[in-house]
């Protein structure tokens, strides 16, 4: 209705939260996250973003963060523990190690010690070795990973606080899965330093990410920080990875879109002239270019078959095993290479995710392994062979371990000890951090919340999480973590 002042104006309704609501529904068609690249939505929010300066010299660029869905069992991956091959069969009771449960964390939510002292301890499914001059000791799974062992810094003594699949979110954010409202690590590096390039958003998605029960979007959501720090999904498909930034008339040309574009443009710059200092509005004009230029730079990125066979082979596009994910590997490399400065890849997403081996864990971790093994190795040497390692950090977690002791052919979740490793962007290689008992039960040595992996990641960027607070937004303590010093060059 019109107000008082204003017989023509709706109550409520400036120009301003016209235009801030009209360019919301425009970011909504482009996953709003790309499109408010240097300011908020709305102008009466109470604080500014940074300048996208780091507060001191940065070790990396840009981060790959590879997530694998379901909890990735440490035992007979990067922790491997022979223990459990020469008390197989046997209670924890029955062996040297029944005080084990005694130092169970009561951090850990619905973690109850004494479900797996009934357990009798499972052998290791696979075999293992020792790698590269570091002597750097990896389970069979992962043998072409465990080829790059001399780039890697694997830490061995993390926990969490949650026993079940809210632990991804966890992982993402560092909270509870009952608090949402929390930005992931990859949502502060995207506001800590803006972007790198003027064609892509800063913070891309590949892959199907954990199952709305486990965190949904909000594994890679921004909260508070605003929708312009939340990262962009991809599709698979190289024609349309991003279809709903295509031109809603299919026979509208590249040139009568840019017209359009113009039009609008002009029109808030009209606007503009009423608002010279708002923030937002320039932001928004931003927006359009944006959305036009990604138009041919997404595609163009997704073109994988321009990439020599040499390349394409080396992460395993040219089986049907690896394919897959060979595709989402090497698309990270692309987008790193053009300055985007997260890229998230997930692995067995949806639900409570693939790896999450209650049963017959040989064929469950067996045939997942294979499926992303060659590709993250391939990555790896892909990044090093190019110069690209030196300032791109990439990272490979999951939400916790796998208990020692069976659940039928199976094992359990595990929170208390488990493992993630770093490479590249300023990480020290051929380092083993950390320690599990002998069982691989809890971390006991260097232990470290799954913050400190989110610390070491704002480190090694040149952020520091202290300089990053929100006004009114309380964080605790942990929620910053602690860089792991130890692991870095």
């Amino acid at each position: 209705m019109p107000s008082e002042n204003h017989p023509h104006r709706c109550a409520g309704v400036t120009r301003r939260s016209f235009l801030a609501d009209t360019g919301m529904g425009f970011t909504g068609l482009v996953l709003g996250s790309m499109l408010f690249r240097d300011s908020t939505a709305r102008a009466e929010s109470a604080w500014r973003p940074p300048d996208g300066l780091p507060h001191f010299p940065p070790k990396a660029k840009s981060v790959i963060w590879i997530f694998l869905c379901g909890g990735v069992s440490h035992l007979e991956s990067f922790d491997v523990k022979p223990a459990l091959n020469q008390y197989a069969g046997k209670s924890i009771e029955e062996t040297p190690f029944k005080d084990v449960f005694a130092t169970a964390d009561k951090n850990i939510v619905g973690a109850n010690p004494a479900h797996g002292n009934r357990k009798v301890i499972m052998p290791l499914q696979t075999g293992y070795k020792a790698h590269g001059q570091s002597g750097l000791v990896v389970g069979d799974w992962f043998q072409n990973i465990g080829s790059c062992a001399d780039d890697l810094a694997v830490v061995r003594s993390l926990w969490t606080i949650h026993n079940d699949h809210g632990a991804q979110l966890t992982w993402h954010t560092g909270r509870h899965p009952r608090e949402l409202n929390h930005p992931t690590i990859g949502a502060w590096v995207t506001y800590g330093l803006g972007t790198l390039n003027q064609n892509l958003p800063e913070y891309v998605v590949l892959g199907v990410p954990t199952g709305d029960c486990c965190g949904g979007a909000f594994t890679h959501g921004a909260a508070y920080l605003g929708p312009e720090y939340s990262g962009v999904r991809l599709g698979g498909d190289p024609q349309k990875p991003l279809p709903f930034i295509r031109p809603a008339d299919a026979a509208t040309t590249a040139e009568e879109q840019l017209q359009n574009l113009s039009l609008l443009g002009k029109l808030n710059s009209l606007a503009g002239i009423d608002y010279p200092d708002d923030q937002e509005l320039r932001a928004r004009i931003k927006s359009y270019e944006l959305a036009f230029q990604m138009q041919t730079s997404i595609p163009e990125v997704m073109q994988l078959e321009k990439e020599s066979a040499e390349t394409r082979a080396l992460y395993g596009m040219d089986k049907p095993e690896t394919k897959g994910f060979a595709e989402k590997c090497l698309v990270a490399r692309k987008l790193v290479e053009r300055g985007v400065r997260f890229v998230q890849l997930f692995h067995g997403g949806g639900g409570g995710g693939e790896w999450d081996a209650h049963a017959d864990i040989k064929a469950n971790h067996g045939k997942l392994a294979n499926q992303v093994d060659q590709p993250i190795a391939g990555l790896l040497k892909d990044l090093k062979q190019r110069g690209l390692l030196d300032d791109t950090l990439v990272v490979f977690g999951t939400e916790f371990g796998r208990t020692p002791g069976a659940e039928g052919t199976g094992r359990d979740h595990h929170p208390q000890g488990f493992s993630a490793w770093l490479a590249g962007g300023g990480i020290k290689g051929g380092v083993a951090h950390g320690a599990t008992d002998e069982l691989g039960f809890h971390a006991v040595e260097h232990r470290h919340y799954v913050t400190d992996i989110h610390a070491t990641v704002l480190q090694l960027m040149g952020l520091d999480s202290m300089r990053l607070e929100i006004p009114g937004r309380k964080r605790l303590e942990i929620d910053h973590g602690e860089a792991i010093r130890e692991i870095i060059a």
